[in-house]
């Protein structure tokens, strides 16, 4: 497979995260990328852009959010580029799960998703600039022995 770069570009509101989720999804198909990591990868950028929209811009103040993504066979990389306020989510811990249930939080996961889904997290703010956050998915290749596909389950048709 050859190199893969596209880009999408975004205002900061709601409304265009179907527009990130499909394009999310066409890019992953395009890529080495299993099929099962594919929900997955589109819920970490989901969440990164759902708290770019929500907390980095004032309200009613419209700012662009660009997503591009670079697909090679090594990797499945995602950069988002915003103007909005800088927030580095290096210095956020990842929650108590348990106790983040218990407490009934419905929000504040979104970063912790993040970082169980992707393979780096990186963060880059460029003073009077942007904000960009670097989200990578390794590709790795199948276990020797492993199928190509995953077996049927047992009682299938056949």
């Amino acid at each position: 497979m050859s190199a893969i770069s596209e880009n999408l570009r975004i205002t900061n509101d709601t409304k265009n995260l179907m527009a990130v989720r499909e394009f999310m999804s066409r890019m992953i198909r395009a890529s080495a990328l299993p099929p099962n990591e594919e929900n997955k990868v589109i819920l970490a950028v989901d969440e990164a852009v759902s708290n770019i929209i929500e907390h980095g811009y004032e309200a009613r103040i419209e700012g662009y959010i660009d997503i591009t993504v670079d697909v090679t066979d090594e990797h499945f990389k995602i950069r988002i580029v915003d103007t909005g306020k800088n927030f580095d989510p290096e210095r956020i811990r990842d929650p108590n799960i348990l106790e983040h249930v218990r407490a009934g939080k419905r929000k504040g996961l979104g970063i912790f998703l993040m970082r169980q889904i992707m393979d780096e997290v990186r963060y880059i703010f460029k003073e009077g600039v942007h904000n960009e956050l670097i989200l990578i998915k390794y590709v790795r290749p199948p276990l020797p022995g492993a199928p190509a596909t995953p077996p049927a389950p047992p009682g299938g048709n056949g």
